[in-house]
Protein backbone atom coordinates (compact mmCIF):
# COMPACT_ATOMS: atom_id res chain seq x y z
CA UNK A 1 0.00 0.00 0.00
CA UNK A 2 2.64 2.56 1.18
CA UNK A 3 6.84 1.54 0.49
CA UNK A 4 9.33 4.51 1.79
CA UNK A 5 12.80 3.79 0.90
CA UNK A 6 15.29 5.95 2.35
CA UNK A 7 13.53 8.81 2.09
CA UNK A 8 15.16 12.42 2.98
CA UNK A 9 13.59 15.34 3.70
CA UNK A 10 15.80 18.73 4.06
CA UNK A 11 14.85 21.98 4.63
CA UNK A 12 17.15 24.95 3.68
CA UNK A 13 17.44 28.83 4.40
CA UNK A 14 20.37 30.81 3.49
CA UNK A 15 22.43 29.75 6.85
CA UNK A 16 20.45 26.88 8.36
CA UNK A 17 19.70 23.07 6.97
CA UNK A 18 17.51 20.96 8.48
CA UNK A 19 17.23 17.68 7.86
CA UNK A 20 13.55 16.55 9.26
CA UNK A 21 14.15 12.79 7.86
CA UNK A 22 17.13 10.67 7.83
CA UNK A 23 17.09 8.03 5.08
CA UNK A 24 13.03 6.67 6.50
CA UNK A 25 12.48 3.22 5.38
CA UNK A 26 9.20 1.83 6.47
CA UNK A 27 6.13 -0.16 5.10
CA UNK A 28 2.46 -0.18 5.49
CA UNK A 29 0.54 -2.91 4.44
CA UNK A 30 -2.95 -2.64 2.87
CA UNK A 31 -5.78 -3.12 5.90
CA UNK A 32 -2.82 -2.43 8.52
CA UNK A 33 -3.94 0.23 11.28
CA UNK A 34 -0.56 2.23 12.05
CA UNK A 35 -0.13 4.50 14.81
CA UNK A 36 2.72 6.63 14.41
CA UNK A 37 4.73 8.50 17.49
CA UNK A 38 7.47 10.28 18.62
CA UNK A 39 8.55 13.41 20.77
CA UNK A 40 8.36 16.54 19.36
CA UNK A 41 10.55 17.48 16.29
CA UNK A 42 10.75 13.58 15.12
CA UNK A 43 9.67 13.89 12.01
CA UNK A 44 5.88 12.94 12.23
CA UNK A 45 4.58 16.08 10.87
CA UNK A 46 6.88 16.19 7.81
CA UNK A 47 6.32 12.08 7.11
CA UNK A 48 2.58 12.43 7.24
CA UNK A 49 2.72 15.27 5.10
CA UNK A 50 5.08 13.40 2.83
CA UNK A 51 2.70 10.09 2.55
CA UNK A 52 -0.48 12.42 1.83
CA UNK A 53 1.48 13.81 -1.19
CA UNK A 54 0.86 17.38 0.20
CA UNK A 55 5.19 18.32 0.81
CA UNK A 56 7.86 16.77 -1.17
CA UNK A 57 10.75 15.36 -0.35
CA UNK A 58 14.86 15.18 -1.22
CA UNK A 59 15.58 11.70 -1.76
CA UNK A 60 14.61 7.95 -1.76
CA UNK A 61 11.84 6.34 -3.15
CA UNK A 62 8.33 6.43 -2.07
CA UNK A 63 5.17 3.69 -3.61
CA UNK A 64 2.01 4.33 -3.08
CA UNK A 65 -0.49 1.48 -3.71
CA UNK A 66 1.87 0.30 -6.20
CA UNK A 67 3.14 3.62 -8.49
CA UNK A 68 6.34 5.82 -7.82
CA UNK A 69 5.44 9.18 -6.86
CA UNK A 70 8.89 10.15 -6.58
CA UNK A 71 8.94 12.63 -9.54
CA UNK A 72 5.23 13.82 -10.27
CA UNK A 73 4.35 16.76 -11.06
CA UNK A 74 2.06 19.18 -8.79
CA UNK A 75 -1.18 18.43 -10.78
CA UNK A 76 -0.12 14.70 -11.24
CA UNK A 77 0.19 14.47 -7.27
CA UNK A 78 -2.88 16.70 -6.60
CA UNK A 79 -4.71 14.13 -8.83
CA UNK A 80 -3.35 10.42 -6.85
CA UNK A 81 -4.15 12.65 -3.49
CA UNK A 82 -7.46 13.25 -4.46
CA UNK A 83 -8.13 9.96 -5.97
CA UNK A 84 -6.22 7.78 -3.54
CA UNK A 85 -6.34 9.37 0.15
CA UNK A 86 -8.45 10.63 2.78
CA UNK A 87 -7.37 13.27 5.20
CA UNK A 88 -8.82 13.66 9.23
CA UNK A 89 -7.65 16.65 11.04
CA UNK A 90 -7.05 17.70 14.65
CA UNK A 91 -8.90 20.80 14.03
CA UNK A 92 -11.38 19.20 11.77
CA UNK A 93 -11.44 22.43 9.09
CA UNK A 94 -14.94 22.44 8.56
CA UNK A 95 -16.37 25.03 7.31
CA UNK A 96 -18.39 26.81 9.72
CA UNK A 97 -21.04 28.27 7.36
CA UNK A 98 -21.84 25.49 5.66
CA UNK A 99 -24.04 22.54 7.41
CA UNK A 100 -22.70 19.00 7.89
CA UNK A 101 -24.65 17.94 4.09
CA UNK A 102 -22.29 20.46 2.64
CA UNK A 103 -19.32 20.04 4.36
CA UNK A 104 -18.80 16.81 3.35
CA UNK A 105 -19.94 17.93 -0.06
CA UNK A 106 -16.78 20.12 -1.09
CA UNK A 107 -14.65 17.83 -1.73
CA UNK A 108 -16.83 15.67 -3.22
CA UNK A 109 -18.22 18.49 -5.67
CA UNK A 110 -14.49 19.40 -6.52
CA UNK A 111 -13.66 15.49 -7.86
CA UNK A 112 -16.83 16.04 -9.92
CA UNK A 113 -19.12 13.72 -9.18
CA UNK A 114 -23.11 13.72 -10.40
CA UNK A 115 -25.71 15.17 -7.69
CA UNK A 116 -27.12 12.13 -7.35
CA UNK A 117 -23.79 10.06 -6.73
CA UNK A 118 -22.63 12.82 -4.14
CA UNK A 119 -25.94 12.52 -2.19
CA UNK A 120 -25.85 8.83 -1.74
CA UNK A 121 -21.96 9.16 -0.98
CA UNK A 122 -23.39 11.95 1.63
CA UNK A 123 -25.94 9.76 3.13
CA UNK A 124 -23.85 6.71 3.72
CA UNK A 125 -20.92 7.84 5.16
CA UNK A 126 -23.11 10.22 7.60
CA UNK A 127 -24.68 6.95 8.30
CA UNK A 128 -21.73 5.23 8.59
CA UNK A 129 -20.53 7.84 11.77
CA UNK A 130 -24.13 8.06 13.22
CA UNK A 131 -24.96 11.67 12.17
CA UNK A 132 -27.50 10.85 9.76
CA UNK A 133 -30.29 12.48 11.90
CA UNK A 134 -27.59 16.21 11.70
CA UNK A 135 -27.06 16.52 8.34
CA UNK A 136 -28.34 20.53 8.24
CA UNK A 137 -26.91 21.46 11.56
CA UNK A 138 -24.06 23.62 10.97
CA UNK A 139 -20.62 22.79 12.76
CA UNK A 140 -21.40 25.18 15.95
CA UNK A 141 -24.24 22.29 16.42
CA UNK A 142 -22.23 19.97 17.15
CA UNK A 143 -20.01 18.71 19.57
CA UNK A 144 -16.20 18.40 19.39
CA UNK A 145 -16.40 14.50 18.93
CA UNK A 146 -19.55 15.06 16.36
CA UNK A 147 -17.53 17.35 14.69
CA UNK A 148 -14.86 14.94 14.03
CA UNK A 149 -17.26 12.28 13.07
CA UNK A 150 -18.00 15.03 10.47
CA UNK A 151 -14.54 15.34 9.14
CA UNK A 152 -14.13 11.22 8.85
CA UNK A 153 -17.24 11.35 7.00
CA UNK A 154 -16.03 13.98 4.50
CA UNK A 155 -12.76 12.01 4.14
CA UNK A 156 -14.64 8.21 4.11
CA UNK A 157 -16.80 9.98 1.36
CA UNK A 158 -14.11 9.89 -1.07
CA UNK A 159 -13.69 6.32 -0.70
CA UNK A 160 -9.88 7.13 -0.24
CA UNK A 161 -7.68 3.86 -0.48
CA UNK A 162 -6.33 5.22 3.18
CA UNK A 163 -6.75 7.91 5.37
CA UNK A 164 -4.20 9.66 6.99
CA UNK A 165 -5.40 10.76 10.57
CA UNK A 166 -3.17 13.41 12.32
CA UNK A 167 -3.76 13.53 16.09
CA UNK A 168 -7.39 12.81 15.37
CA UNK A 169 -8.56 12.63 18.84
CA UNK A 170 -5.65 15.70 20.40
CA UNK A 171 -9.09 18.40 20.57
CA UNK A 172 -11.42 15.70 22.27
CA UNK A 173 -11.59 14.83 25.77
CA UNK A 174 -11.02 11.33 26.80
CA UNK A 175 -14.54 9.98 26.63
CA UNK A 176 -14.98 11.52 22.76
CA UNK A 177 -11.41 10.26 22.09
CA UNK A 178 -12.36 6.49 22.53
CA UNK A 179 -15.36 7.07 20.68
CA UNK A 180 -13.20 8.74 18.07
CA UNK A 181 -10.64 5.68 18.02
CA UNK A 182 -13.90 3.04 17.77
CA UNK A 183 -15.38 4.25 14.87
CA UNK A 184 -11.72 4.35 13.63
CA UNK A 185 -11.08 1.23 14.56
CA UNK A 186 -14.48 -0.33 12.63
CA UNK A 187 -13.90 1.43 9.37
CA UNK A 188 -10.04 -0.37 9.62
CA UNK A 189 -11.93 -3.32 10.02
CA UNK A 190 -14.17 -2.95 7.52
CA UNK A 191 -10.97 -2.62 4.77
CA UNK A 192 -9.55 0.78 5.30
CA UNK A 193 -5.68 1.51 5.14
CA UNK A 194 -5.17 3.89 8.14
CA UNK A 195 -1.68 5.87 9.52
CA UNK A 196 -2.37 7.91 12.15
CA UNK A 197 -0.53 10.04 14.28
CA UNK A 198 -0.93 10.51 18.02
CA UNK A 199 0.67 11.76 21.03
CA UNK A 200 -1.32 9.46 23.18
CA UNK A 201 0.50 5.91 24.01
CA UNK A 202 -2.91 4.49 25.07
CA UNK A 203 -4.66 5.19 21.47
CA UNK A 204 -1.44 4.13 20.06
CA UNK A 205 -1.49 0.97 21.70
CA UNK A 206 -4.96 0.13 20.20
CA UNK A 207 -3.97 0.86 16.60
CA UNK A 208 -2.32 -3.10 14.71
CA UNK A 209 0.96 -1.46 14.66
CA UNK A 210 3.10 0.99 16.17
CA UNK A 211 6.01 2.59 14.81
CA UNK A 212 8.11 5.06 17.10
CA UNK A 213 10.16 8.08 14.92
CA UNK A 214 12.93 9.61 16.84
CA UNK A 215 15.47 12.22 14.92
CA UNK A 216 13.85 11.89 11.72
CA UNK A 217 14.07 7.65 11.41
CA UNK A 218 11.78 4.80 12.50
CA UNK A 219 13.35 3.99 15.88
CA UNK A 220 10.74 0.99 16.52
CA UNK A 221 8.35 -0.83 15.29
CA UNK A 222 6.23 -3.29 17.05
CA UNK A 223 3.08 -5.40 16.30
CA UNK A 224 -0.28 -5.67 17.84
CA UNK A 225 0.87 -9.09 18.69
CA UNK A 226 3.88 -7.91 20.33
CA UNK A 227 2.76 -5.70 22.17
CA UNK A 228 0.20 -8.00 23.67
CA UNK A 229 3.37 -10.13 24.20
CA UNK A 230 5.22 -7.72 26.67
CA UNK A 231 6.94 -6.06 24.02
CA UNK A 232 7.31 -2.22 25.26
CA UNK A 233 5.60 0.12 22.81
CA UNK A 234 8.42 2.93 21.93
CA UNK A 235 5.67 5.34 22.92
Amino acid sequence: MLSMQQIAKVYRTDTVETHALRELTLTVDEGDFVAVTGPSGSGKTTFLNIAGLLETFSSGTYMLDGRDVSNLNDSARSKLRNEKIGFIFQSFNLIPDLNIFDNVDVPLRYRGFKSAERKARIEKYLDVVGLSGRMKHLPSQLSGGQQQRVAIARALAGEPRFLLADEPTGNLDSAMARSVMGLLKEINEEGTTIVMVTHDPTLANEAKTNIHLKDGVVSETASISQLGNGKQNAA
